[in-house]
């Protein structure tokens, strides 16, 4: 899968930093694949667009606020690496950007060298760095 299709530009001002105070002031975003529409509803409303058998997933997971930018330390290629994780010790599992670039063995360098990364195959099968 070419996960680079799931990629999209969102202004910075659009992303959540916090909860809502109000969360029936959540917005909710409601797609229709038949008419290729758009519209902004609020959450409130969602049970306006569930049918019985439809699947309703929720995702409760966090966002560690540790996106990193380095660049390989053989190339100089700027790498981006967002923490999603703590595996163990100084393990992280990881999304990397551009991911295509960073194979077993890829050295990444943080803040002029102060921090550097490696990639490992336990790590890579485990969906990680």
């Amino acid at each position: 899968m070419d996960v680079s299709m799931f990629d999209y530009d969102l202004p910075d001002e659009l992303i959540a930093q916090t909860p809502l105070k109000d969360r029936a002031a959540s917005r909710l975003m409601v797609l229709n694949p038949n008419e290729g529409t758009i519209r902004h509803r609020h959450f409130t409303g969602i049970m306006d667009y569930l049918h019985p058998g439809d699947c309703l997933v929720l995702n409760d997971t966090k966002v560690l606020p540790a996106r990193l930018f380095g660049h390989k330390e053989d190339t100089g290629a700027k790498i981006e690496v967002l923490l999603l994780k703590r595996k163990e010790g100084d393990e992280w599992e990881c999304l990397v950007k551009p991911a295509k670039r960073v194979h077993e063995g890829t050295r990444v360098m943080f803040g002029d060298g102060r921090l550097e990364a490696a990639c490992s195959k336990e790590l890579m099968k485990a969906g990680g760095f």
